[in-house]
């Protein structure tokens, strides 16, 4: 009986310790970096939605599930953008959502850091990607910052011109406890 009591006292006790949190869009940032003609070119995405779990006291029950939308991409220029909504990038017509998902969460080897263990699917590409990225606690939620770096025609966005392979994604993500 004892056992039974200790158990069901753990359980409450991992619930209470266990939060769930949503991406706050209006607070966050997802920004992209890019090699265009020896020019480096910069745009965001907004409409961040998911749903993360985090707890650094139990990072195996940690889990981030995010998505952007792709239409919102923003270079801030009209033309251009919309060259990237189209079929040859992003093909937002039909591929709406970018989603970011983790299998697993670590501890880093340098104070202060985390490692992201997970997958990010562009149109109907996915690809594994793992980075570093920090957590500051804000009150009862958290912003998460990191940066990883993608192949794009991995995921077949542009053809082979003159723009960079490489893309810098900056990540800056506040969230509310749900």
């Amino acid at each position: 009986m004892i056992k039974y009591l200790f158990f069901i006292f753990q359980l409450i006790t991992f619930h209470s310790i266990a939060q769930y949190y949503s991406p706050v869009d209006n607070g966050s940032s997802i920004k992209f970096e890019i090699g265009n003609l020896g020019f480096d070119v910069d745009g965001t995405f907004k409409a961040l939605k998911g749903k993360m779990m985090f707890n650094e006291k139990d990072l195996a029950s940690s889990s981030f599930h995010v998505t952007v939308n792709a239409s919102t991409i923003n270079t801030e220029n009209n033309t251009r953008d919309k060259h990237l909504k189209g079929e040859s990038y992003f093909y937002v017509s039909r591929y709406p959502l970018i989603t970011i998902v983790s299998t697993k969460l670590a501890k880093s080897t340098t104070p202060g850091y985390y490692v992201f263990f997970g997958k990010v699917t562009i149109k109907d590409k996915t690809q594994d990607i793992s980075f570093p990225f920090t957590v500051t606690p804000i009150g009862d939620a958290y912003r998460f910052k990191g940066e990883f770096k993608i192949k794009r025609r991995d995921f077949t966005l542009g053809g082979k011109n003159a723009i960079s392979n490489e893309l810098k994604v900056k990540l800056d993500v506040l969230t509310k406890k749900n």
